[in-house]
């Protein structure tokens, strides 16, 4: 058996024999072609799916509240007018002296002047008299108080950094362990080709 590697050499060959054979020559010498399939495997490789990384978390800051009693003013002095304490008293007093008085009269038909006595005339009066005079007090207000909500922090803000390791995934991928091939084997065929 011989074997040819160039597939070139091999086709020339072949046509050559076809050619004599067309003419009406004789096969001196016959081949067949012998293919040989390609042989593939499948390995598995471990590639990497993510190259992995930081995460950095943050927590907000945490505030809280408390109550307390504030002095929103301080204590102070003040001091106000009192106005005056008034009241009514009522006196009786003389208005017009008594006695002889002189008057005009018409008596019978006559303008005569006669001599009248005249009692004494009182009248009742009001009087406003001060019982308390005018005066200014003095005035002392308390301090004020006030309860104020304060805000507080509780907890800073605080930063979490979290490493995230690589991640490797296994992949399939098909491999030529052996390339394709063709070979020429010599064959006999009776009345057609020496062997």
């Amino acid at each position: 058996m011989i074997r040819k590697s160039s597939a070139s050499l091999a086709a020339v060959a072949m046509l050559a024999s076809v050619c004599e054979t067309a003419a009406g020559g004789r096969a001196l010498e016959c081949y067949e072609p012998i293919h040989r399939p390609a042989l593939y495997d499948t390995v598995y490789e471990d590639v990497m799916v993510s190259p992995g990384g930081q995460v950095v978390d943050y927590d907000a800051p945490i505030y809280g509240t408390y109550q307390s009693v504030d002095r929103i003013a301080p204590a102070r002095v003040t001091y106000e007018t009192v106005p005056a304490v008034t009241r009514t008293v009522y006196h009786t007093v003389k208005v017009e002296d008594g006695g002889y008085a002189w008057e005009w009269r018409v008596i019978h038909g006559r303008k005569v002047l006669c001599k009248v006595w005249r009692k004494a005339r009182y009248a009742r009066v009001a009087e406003t008299v001060v019982v308390q005079p005018e005066r200014v007090r003095r005035v002392v207000q308390p301090a004020e108080f006030e309860a104020v909500a304060h805000e507080v922090l509780v907890r800073p803000q605080q930063v979490r950094i979290r490493q995230i390791p690589p991640s490797y995934g296994t992949v399939a991928r098909r491999v030529v362990v052996r390339e394709g091939s063709t070979s020429w084997k010599r064959v006999y065929i009776p009345q057609h080709c020496v062997g």
